[in-house]
């Protein structure tokens, strides 16, 4: 009986020591940016974006004593667009320059991370 020999190409060798290193130096690391806006007589501030999907309520900011609400989120490098919701009302982030036009009239806040 003949044996047949194995001619698969060998598979090379992983330079890193574990797979999770390599899949994390592939992916761009995320980045903490603060958001905040200044109402103190706001009762609830949410912050809604296409990173979120658009979803109110999916990220309320913490009220400070100050009257300042504030939420840190973690974003990856690229180019958002936000707005933030007072109490049921739209309105711009007035601490950002960057704006775009949006489909219903009015504009969105940019944020671009790097």
């Amino acid at each position: 009986m003949a044996t047949k020999s194995s001619t698969a190409p060998k598979t090379p060798k992983k330079t890193c020591k574990s797979s999770k290193t390599c899949q994390k130096s592939a992916v761009p690391a995320s980045v903490s940016h603060d958001f905040s806006l200044m109402a103190p007589d706001a009762a609830e501030v949410c912050l809604v974006g296409d990173f979120n999907n658009w979803e109110n309520g999916k990220d309320k900011l913490r009220k400070l004593k100050s009257g300042l609400h504030k939420k840190s989120k973690k974003l990856k490098p690229g180019r958002y667009e936000y707005r933030f919701v007072v109490d049921g009302q739209w309105l711009n982030d007035p601490a950002c320059d960057q704006r775009c036009p949006n489909p219903f009239g009015g504009e969105n806040s940019v944020l671009e991370i790097r």
